[in-house]
């Protein structure tokens, strides 16, 4: 491939071939499956993987498998501890899983915008981070890039036993429970047996506090309506208030009202979620708002050849209603 120095033995390596001439095959939108029209009814299906030994013309591997065969050796190559890259050999899991993080939100960042070429490109970024941490795992000896596919590859088909077993999910409600519970046996295997096992600590504080609350709603640890959600937040807002300190300095919260702030948020989010609304969503587009709506304040000022700053709050006001009135007109 050129770009491993020789006697260095990368994943690369072991990665070329394509499809085994020996079964017919047929692309189809599950995949790479043998082409017999389909697995007869009631047949379980796993799809067989393919011969990565052939040299027949028919076996070549396809567009998608060689660039990740190239990208992997980029990989290689930048961590090569003689030639590679000074920044790239110094990383590691710590170092950089903040990329990674910060990858996956330029990827929703993209789709947000339903900007297709931006999305291209964030995918191809976020999928170096796979091969970033995989490369480094290889190092190390623990698992390589192709032990990280397959096993989400056989961890999906396990998953979908409707779709590669004989089990039958005819809607997506039944498809979830499916889900669910396949996901419990294997925290099963993993002896996690507590049911907020293996929530990652590392997402971000909203989306961790809903999944945590739905972990909890499954074995029935759940207000039997929104109402009461409610009414748990405005005890929360209430306490949040008491331990408002008269006098104290905004910029020193005590450690109790930093507390029950948090129980408030907490509450905010548990209450969105009863009421079937998706509170990092909804902030999402409340943001947004709120962003619209202050370049319409400074477009405003501007045009008045006034800055906001040190403006009085009657005045900013106005412009804010003004803002307002501008959407909708």
């Amino acid at each position: 491939m050129g770009l491993t120095r020789p006697g260095v033995k990368m994943e690369s390596d072991r990665l070329g071939g394509g499809l085994s001439p020996r079964k017919a095959v047929s692309r189809g939108e599950g995949g790479l499956y043998e082409a017999r029209n389909g697995p007869p009814p009631g047949r379980s299906f796993k799809p067989e993987p393919p011969d990565m030994t052939s040299s027949s013309p028919e076996a070549a591997p396809s567009e998608a498998a060689r660039e990740l065969e190239r990208l992997i050796a980029i990989m290689a190559r930048l961590r090569d501890p003689e030639t590679g890259c000074p920044w790239d050999r110094e990383q590691d899991f710590a170092s950089i899983a903040p990329y990674t993080i910060e990858e996956a939100y330029e990827v929703a960042d993209a789709v947000a915008r339903a900007d297709m070429p931006g999305l291209k490109s964030e995918l191809g970024d976020l999928l170096l981070q796979v091969a970033y941490h995989s490369r480094m795992a290889e190092e190390q000896g623990h698992f390589a890039f192709a032990d990280a596919a397959r096993a989400i590859n056989e961890k999906m088909i396990s998953r979908h036993p409707h779709v590669f077993g004989e089990a039958a999910a005819r809607s997506a409600g039944e498809q979830t429970a499916l889900w669910e519970a396949q996901k419990a046996q294997e925290r099963a295997a993993r002896a996690q047996t507590g049911t907020l096992d293996d929530v990652p600590l590392a997402l971000p504080a909203l989306a961790r506090a809903e999944k945590i609350q739905k972990r909890a709603a499954r074995v029935g640890f759940d207000w039997p309506d929104p109402e009461g959600a409610r009414e748990k937040m405005m005890e929360e807002i209430e306490e949040v208030r008491a331990e408002i300190a008269p006098g104290a300095s905004p910029g020193a919260p005590s450690a109790a009202l930093v507390d029950e702030m948090g129980d408030l948020l907490f509450s905010a989010v548990n209450w969105s979620r009863m009421l079937g609304v998706d509170p990092e969503e909804a902030l999402r587009a409340a943001t947004r708002k709120f962003e619209a709506r202050f370049r319409r304040v400074e477009a405003i000022a501007a045009a008045q050849g006034a800055g906001m700053k040190g403006q009085r709050i009657d005045v900013l006001e106005g412009w804010w209603r003004e803002a307002k009135r501008a959407e909708k007109a």
